[in-house]
């Protein structure tokens, strides 16, 4: 009965396969104008620092060795700098700098801090609609950050290790992506269609079908024969 049931469920969908490939192909011709005509395309550039560096005031000939402790403070102060990085006054000073024409909140939102698991590097990313604001907002963001933190806690331990560069593709696009996703809605869209299709098709076919239904035998069948010329039956 169950072999039965899905050899059945098959042929629902082979019957309806030139309907389920054109919903299929409509849905992603669909993702491919969303993503080109509604989306708008960002730009995402990001640079990372490690913190590593001695206090300011120590002498030069110290500066140059890097002790547990300094290991230790630099885990301890990864998310505070992380917070730090989307201060107000980090912010605020960033959109100064660079006479930016957006908000404090803005900036804040577009700014992504994150730290790199076991270690003492943060990463942060910055979007934005202009591939250039991008990559300078990031490179400028850890320059107040730095001088932030030697303000702040009066050490220099901020260092580059990767500057931001400017991306020359959108973060938020992918149209493979965006295909996949609509091609997996179109054939749940003409799953749905084949079935309620055939539920609602009253008609019967084949002789299992009326075996099935009434629970009789059929016992004689009356082909149906369309002659070749004529169109006589």
């Amino acid at each position: 009965m169950e072999e039965l049931d899905l050899k059945e469920l098959f042929m629902i969908f082979w019957n309806k396969k030139v309907q389920i490939v054109l919903i299929v192909a409509i849905f992603c011709v669909i993702g491919v104008i969303y993503t080109i005509g509604f989306v708008t395309p960002v730009y995402t550039s990001s640079t990372r620092i490690l913190l590593v560096g001695q206090n300011s005031d120590e002498t030069d000939s110290t500066q140059d060795t890097i002790t547990t402790t300094d290991l230790t403070l630099n885990s301890k102060l990864v998310s505070t700098y992380s917070k730090l990085i989307t201060s107000k006054d980090v912010v605020r000073k960033v959109i100064a700098n660079l006479n930016l024409p957006i908000s404090e909140s803005e900036l804040e939102n577009n700014i992504k801090v994150t730290s790199v698991e076991d270690t003492e590097i943060i990463e942060i990313a910055v979007t934005n609609k202009n591939p250039k604001y991008a990559c300078d907002i990031a490179n400028e963001v850890v320059n107040v950050f730095a001088d932030k933190v030697a303000e702040i806690y009066n050490i220099n331990n901020v260092n580059v290790v990767d500057k931001a560069e400017e991306s020359t593709s959108p973060s938020n696009i992918n149209h493979t992506k965006d295909v996949i996703i609509f091609a997996f809605i179109g054939i749940v869209v003409a799953v749905i269609y084949a079935l309620v299709l055939n539920m609602l098709d009253n008609t019967v076919k084949t002789r299992e079908e009326i075996e099935k239904t009434f629970k009789i035998p059929v016992i004689a069948e009356i082909p149906l024969n369309i002659a070749e010329k004529g169109g006589n039956r």
